[in-house]
């Protein structure tokens, strides 16, 4: 059982890393070469493409997708975290009806809100710049629904309310004893932040127009010359931009996987 398991594994690696191969291998090539068949040993261009990557403003745009990506997972997390020590430890009026505020939120597609959110930031005068897709995730209601869930599952009651008689102000309570027991979540929900803003491509588009500040999906996606689309460089700038995906999720993987699986099981 152990081999079988092992190779159905193995093949589905296998099956889900070869279209991240193929676009490392399509890098090296020249850009009329990709559409000759399909690449699956590295060529010779591989330099030529970097350059005509780093020609561009390639680093200030790295540069602003990782603001974002931070800032986002600075905000998201942080006021997901207070919206669901608030919801699921404190009895206060309208909590229900904003519980069932955060599920019908989410059922709500985001595209319905586009225009809105938009006319909203160039009211504010932040409609052109780096704040208007950073803003945004401080309305998350998966974040808050997370949270919640997240949270009610797993600080007891009874801990802080043996804090409450012992003289814990309520700030000291959140940070010093509710943080530490839901770090799981924590690095699940800033893993789900930082991979979803940094793959953000319909917001940036809609709200920036200035090149100094586009984010790497946007990017890429104007890379090139006047009349003629660079897929080689593209491939080239998209492996750089999964570098930080990669690093972050090998890291925080393991902290992933045991944060959904807390939140799920009650203890």
């Amino acid at each position: 059982m152990k081999v079988v398991k092992w190779g159905f594994l193995s093949i589905v690696t296998l099956v889900s890393l070869f279209p991240f191969y193929v676009m490392l291998m399509m890098s090296t090539y020249y850009s009329e070469d990709i559409f000759k068949g399909l690449p699956l040993i590295p060529s010779d261009y591989l330099l030529e493409n970097l350059k005509t990557v780093f020609k561009t403003n390639f680093v200030q745009v790295y540069l602003n997708s990782m603001i974002v990506s931070v800032s986002a997972v600075v905000i998201g997390v942080f006021t997901a975290t207070m919206i669901g020590y608030a919801v699921a430890k404190y009895q206060f009026k309208l909590r229900n009806f904003l519980r069932y505020f955060i599920i019908i939120t989410m059922m709500v597609p985001s595209q319905v809100g586009l225009i809105g959110y938009v006319i909203e930031m160039r009211t504010l005068g932040v409609g052109n710049t780096l704040l208007s897709v950073i803003l945004i995730w401080s309305a998350w209601s998966f974040g808050a629904f997370f949270m919640v869930q997240f949270i009610k599952d797993t600080v007891p009651n009874e801990v802080i309310e043996c804090a409450r008689i012992d003289g814990a102000s309520e700030p000291r309570i959140f940070f010093n004893i509710v943080i530490p027991l839901i770090k799981p979540g924590l690095a699940t929900l800033a893993t789900l932040v930082f991979l979803w803003s940094w793959n953000n491509y319909l917001l940036p588009l809609v709200t920036i127009n200035n090149s100094d500040n586009y984010t790497i999906p946007l990017f890429v996606s104007t890379l090139g010359f006047v009349h003629r689309t660079d897929y080689g460089a593209r491939m080239a700038a998209l492996g750089l931009s999964t570098l930080p995906v990669l690093i972050i999720f090998l890291f925080g993987s393991r902290s992933f996987i045991k944060g959904i699986t807390s939140g799920a099981v009650k203890g």
